[in-house]
């Protein structure tokens, strides 16, 4: 018996995104191949005292696109950069002619509401610390509130929860729908992920850890991804959804498909609370997964949107990996966005997910940023995309994201062939 038989295909019909780049998804794509970078000087506050002073900010956002006045103190910012690339999805696959109670929402984030939690915190302690909290305290910090709040605005019935596991956090939110569609136990998803955790606490924590970039005197250039130069990752915000469909229903409503996912993969580097594995185990097996789901071998792969934070560990345990599945093949490509758009930790996997999609259409794969000098021998290993973007006839491009706690998530899209 050919189980295939008995699962639905999964397509994309939908894609939005606020980023540092741009507060849509074709004005962030355009941006992204003309060379804008995102990175800059932090705004969000005084970083005096702080050791790194410099972050992938959204700019001149404006929550009245989307909100009346009165509601916007109801929603933390994660919560609007979530409810605008929702709306922006949806405005390009519409909710025409399905039922809304077949109608899933499956949203992730690494952090939630932590510029409300750190706000509520410090007014609880310079209050002498009576408890005055506001009442919209605990809705607007808990980080499941989008995938409710998007359900509500568009009266959507069907699968409704949240993903957390750091980064991979919005990675893991596409493999879930990916999965549910597949089984038949939704006919659309609206999926991906959203943050915006530039404040103190996320910065001084990251500072602490040592993940964070500090070279502030060149912080444009900072996130240099597979550089032997690179000092760890530029924090960025932002939020990427993408909506799912079953090719059947898709095809029902006669909705444009951009591009079908045909494999995912998950694992754990069982390694460190916030280190990779050194060999790359976690994310050799989500590859790995990934491919074998998709019926395909390495050979096949025309693309690899890596993870690549630009984190001294990381990059190499993640070269590492690939290296170990896909030997040497100067055939594949390896893009590193983050180096455009910082790292946009919960919402980086739904981000480049877009980005995978977006390259499969225009058959282009944009540039590294800022990378110069490949860690040797990789550099020897794979084409990795330096100086300018990339024209390339693409059928497949895998999405890497990985997350504190060894969390792995890889999803494989294929670029949409008319049938």
């Amino acid at each position: 018996m050919n189980l295939k038989n008995y699962f639905h295909r999964v397509v994309v019909t939908g894609i939005g995104a606020v980023t540092p780049l741009g507060n849509n998804a074709i004005t962030t794509w355009r941006n992204l191949l003309a060379g804008y970078n995102g990175i800059g000087t932090i705004t969000k506050f005084d970083t005096t005292l702080f050791k790194t002073k410099f972050a992938a900010e959204v700019k001149e956002f404006d929550p009245l696109k989307y909100f009346e006045k009165g509601e916007i103190r109801k929603y933390d910012l994660f919560t609007q950069y979530a409810v605008a690339a929702v709306d922006e999805a949806l405005s390009m696959a519409t909710l025409d002619k399905i039922d809304r109670d077949e109608v899933g929402v499956i949203w992730g984030s690494g952090n939630g509401g932590i510029q409300t939690f750190q706000e509520q915190m410090l007014e609880f302690a310079e209050g002498n610390r009576r408890p005055r909290f506001n009442p919209f305290f605990v809705p607007k910090m808990i980080a499941d509130i989008p995938s409710g709040v998007i359900s509500i605005r568009y009266g959507l019935h069907g699968i409704n929860f949240s993903t957390i596991s750091a980064c991979a956090s919005s990675n893991n939110a596409i493999i879930d729908a990916y999965h549910y569609i597949k089984l038949g136990k939704a006919k659309m998803i609206i999926s991906g992920g959203s943050e915006a955790a530039i404040n103190e606490a996320s910065v001084g924590g990251f500072n602490a850890s040592k993940a964070l970039s500090q070279k502030n005197n060149i912080c444009t250039t900072a996130c240099r991804p597979f550089d032997i130069a690179r000092d760890g990752f530029v924090i960025g915000e932002g939020a990427g959804a993408l909506v799912l469909e079953s090719l059947e229903s898709a095809v029902e409503r006669d909705a444009k498909i951009l591009a079908e996912i045909v494999g995912t993969g998950m694992a754990a580097d069982a390694f460190h609370l916030t280190g990779t594995h050194p060999d790359g185990k976690g994310a050799y097996l989500g590859m790995k997964r990934a491919l074998d789901e998709a019926g395909l071998n390495p050979g096949q792969i025309d693309c690899i949107n890596a993870h690549a934070t630009s984190t001294p560990m990381g990059d190499i345990s993640e070269l590492k990996a690939i290296h170990q599945l896909f030997g040497t093949n100067q055939d594949l490509t390896i893009c590193a966005t983050k180096s455009a758009t910082g790292h946009l930790l919960g919402a980086a996997g739904a981000v480049e997910s877009i980005f995978s999609v977006l390259s499969l259409e225009n058959n282009m794969i944009p540039k590294i940023y800022n990378t110069e000098n490949i860690e040797s021998p990789f550099d020897q290993y794979f084409h990795f995309v330096l100086k300018e973007n990339y024209s390339k006839q693409l059928r497949y491009v895998l999405n890497n994201t990985f997350g504190f706690g060894g969390h792995i998530a890889t999803t494989l899209f294929k670029k949409w062939e008319d049938e």
